[in-house]
């Protein structure tokens, strides 16, 4: 093989082997520049795109977690069976008790419709009361007061249901389940969400006593929407 000298490849010196530098035209410089510039404007409109949507989407999430409704938070303060004592007293049987509803929301109110209020014991219905709270609406960071009893034609205890009562008394503890319900909407402003099924459960353990035990007292509530 020669080189453009007419040597062998083998026997030409070191520049004489070096390829032979193209030449381009003022042209191909030319679409160089441009091309060059179109990707750094690209460059520059995508990083302000982006860094735009990154402050949109942080905004949308501070404004979501300040107007995000939280549920109802109902606590159980007061729970009794006042004739659990006796032996056979489930002619006058009845059942107390005292809650609360409480809207933690900063910025949104709630509206109630009518509250229903509900018993239970091993799962099987024993007492219901229907109007429990009349429609209400509920400020901000407010708290309401839920109370009541069953007796009578709200509450169904016949003499073996009373007897389950006193079994479980004679080994420490009788647990019910009381729950509320009822349809709610939120309020922010303006806008209202659309309606809600709400229902708080509140699982109650009473002593021998009749009375609520220290470990029911101020429990929390489950609430979940149906």
């Amino acid at each position: 093989m020669y080189n453009s000298d007419q040597l062998p490849i083998e026997y030409a010196t070191p520049e004489q082997q070096r390829p032979m530098k193209r030449q381009h035209t003022a042209r191909y410089y030319a679409h160089r520049v441009r091309e060059s510039l179109t990707t750094r404007v690209s460059k520059v409109i995508c990083t302000i795109f982006l860094g735009l949507l990154l402050i949109v989407g942080i905004i949308a999430f501070i404004l979501w977690l300040s107007l995000r409704p939280h549920r109802p938070r109902f606590h159980i303060l007061a729970f009794s069976v006042p004739g659990l004592a006796q032996e056979s007293g489930f002619e006058n049987a009845e059942i107390t008790f005292n809650a609360t509803a409480r809207n933690a929301n900063h910025n949104i109110g709630i509206y109630y419709g009518s509250m229903d209020g509900t018993v239970y014991y091993r799962d099987q219905r024993i007492g219901s009361i229907t109007g429990l709270l009349q429609p209400f609406y509920q400020d901000p960071k407010n708290t309401t007061i839920v109370m009541g009893s069953f007796r009578g034609a709200t509450l169904n205890v016949n003499n073996q249901r009373w007897t389950e009562f006193l079994n479980d008394r004679k080994r420490g503890t009788v647990v019910f389940r009381l729950e509320f319900t009822a349809a709610i909407r939120f309020k922010i402003r303006a806008w209202y969400s659309k309606r809600h099924r709400m229902h708080a459960t509140c699982d109650v353990d009473v002593g021998p006593d009749g009375l609520i035990l220290p470990i029911s007292k101020d429990r929390r509530c489950p609430v979940y929407f149906t």
